[in-house]
């Protein structure tokens, strides 16, 4: 019996640290991203760079050789070619010489990319009765009955420094005394925040449910049979050869990949409308365990929804609101750290949870740094890309030598490259870290900080209830860069860059409008 309780007094000694060290290490800081930056992912945006551009360098190549014969002649020579018929004239080389430069005009507007234009999108609004603050979440967490008072303490010193709002909202299930959510009330749950936000969206954009050739729905953690893509479809009655997909498990940055998705789908339908639904399932994966890793997306997670329409057509240019330019992913599934840092398993009493690592901070911001990275020669004007260039050569070629101070990179100043930012509202502290990072102002993260206090982290959708704040603020003008990043399980992160067609005026239908003007507001 000694032995037993010698062994107990242990086990409570080393979960009590280990608890304390998770608290401790889930606070860490985003690495330094001026400590090091890698040279292959430089690289890698350069390729992307060139790779789009190719046709700058080719084309008046063509030109310059086609011209070779124009150019040898004098102004008088040239003039009497022009001028007088019974001059020697060779009429077949000048045609050919045409019709080889059209073809090669004809075979770059062919093969180029066809633009993408995202002609409106909306989201979410829960009812008020789902409207919850601070103390009503840990209350209802009480009711359920399946938390100790160190699991609710726990909760609520999370909830408080979450930067988390009392109006976010969640599903009235979460207060349910089931031990787990049933398949029936995560298909109520998707039913009411998809159908909201399409309901919306086809609204606002005046297109039938009919006219959409292309369907894009993501959620990374409820994934029924038939699939959500099914569900919209019958709901809505779209048409038969609609090309569906549905992604499922790829966590928080998974809107971006559907875009990306949606994208390529329309370089190879032309004349198409494509949607893409983005959303998450609060209350089938809530956990109703004891681990404190698993409770902290307790605390986080709210209720939201996006719709998206997309479209390829030409005669949309005039009404789209925004031009799709660049979309850069980065995958770090290979490395191990990275595939576990959030993990959906059972704990010790077979509840179903989703474990954050103590490294998540840590292996997030590896993640960021590589996609920003890449990024950059995409988007950063050339003397930023100078300044860089100049830094990273200084490190590579007296970075190791004992008697000079070593230069610290260079990074770019991508306000220049942007005029609006939209970072996954993941956390307080994320927000902080990258503001830190990126040397952003307070304006820059204000729509971020602001999704995260009003709605709360609404995973995959987060990054468009923020371009609906700068639209409710009437902050977009014509020709602005807006930014848009997320990051979630895998571990991924990803970016997505538009430009503003038209200065975009304040919406009718927007979930901001009747808050929008309390913010900024020193909580959030």
């Amino acid at each position: 019996m000694a032995i037993q309780q010698r062994l107990l007094s242990t086990e409570c000694v080393e979960e009590s640290s280990r608890l304390k060290n998770f608290s401790v290490t889930v606070r860490r800081k985003l690495p330094e991203f001026v400590h090091s930056v890698n040279f292959k992912y430089v690289r890698l945006g350069y390729h992307y760079l060139i790779n789009r551009r190719m046709y700058l360098v080719v084309i008046p190549v063509l030109a310059l050789l086609l011209g070779t014969d124009v150019r040898s002649l004098s102004g008088v020579e040239l003039w009497r070619k022009l001028g007088h018929s019974a001059a020697a004239y060779d009429v077949a080389g000048a045609v050919s010489a045409v019709a080889l430069f059209a073809f090669t005009l004809s075979v770059y507007f062919m093969s180029s990319p066809r633009g993408v234009y995202l002609l409106d999108f909306a989201c979410y609004k829960p009812d008020e009765d789902l409207k919850v603050s601070k103390e009503q979440f840990i209350e209802l967490a009480r009711k359920s009955g399946k938390f100790d008072e160190a699991s609710l303490d726990f909760q609520r010193r999370i909830v408080d420094s979450s930067g988390i709002g009392d109006e976010t909202y969640l599903p009235k299930s979460i207060g349910s005394p089931e031990k787990t959510a049933t398949m029936k009330e995560g298909r109520a749950e998707a039913s009411t925040v998809i159908f909201g936000a399409m309901d919306e969206l086809f609204e606002k954009s005046g297109i039938q449910p009919k006219d959409v050739g292309i369907l894009v729905v993501n959620c990374s953690l409820f994934n029924p049979t038939p699939s959500l893509s099914a569900m919209v479809i019958n709901h809505y009655k779209m048409r038969s050869n609609i090309l569906s997909f549905n992604l499922g498990g790829m966590g928080c940055s998974a809107g971006i990949i559907a875009l990306d998705l949606a994208r390529d789908m329309l370089q190879g339908n032309p004349s198409s409308y494509a949607v893409v639904v983005s959303t998450e399932m609060v209350a089938y994966n809530w956990y109703p365990g004891q681990d404190r890793s698993m409770l902290i997306s307790n605390c986080y997670f709210r209720m939201g929804c996006s719709a998206v329409l997309l479209s390829n057509r030409r005669r949309d240019y005039l009404r789209a609101k925004y031009r799709l330019e660049h979309i850069v992913r980065t995958h770090k599934g290979a490395d191990d750290r990275s595939f576990r840092s959030i993990y959906q398993e059972e704990d010790n009493q077979k509840l179903r949870g989703i474990k954050i690592s103590k490294d998540l901070i840590e292996i997030g911001g590896e993640a960021i740094k590589t996609n920003i990275t890449t990024l950059g020669p995409l988007v950063l004007p050339f003397s930023e890309q100078l300044f860089f260039f100049s830094t990273l050569i200084w490190k590579l070629l007296f970075g190791n030598n004992l008697d000079s101070k070593p230069a610290k990179p260079y990074i770019p100043d991508y306000k220049l490259a942007f005029e609006h930012f939209c970072m996954h509202a993941a956390s307080k502290t994320v927000l902080d870290e990258l503001q830190r990072n990126l040397k952003l102002s307070d304006e820059n993260l204000e729509a971020s900080r602001a999704t995260l206090h009003r709605f709360g982290n609404t995973s995959s959708s987060s990054i468009w209830y923020e371009l609906a704040y700068l639209e409710a603020k009437e902050r977009v003008k014509r020709g602005d860069r807006i930014w848009q990043m997320a990051f979630g399980s895998g571990f991924k992160c990803n970016s997505v860059v538009w430009t503003s067609m038209r200065r975009i005026k304040r919406p009718e239908r927007n979930p901001w409008l009747d808050c929008v003007d309390r913010y900024p507001t020193r909580e959030s």
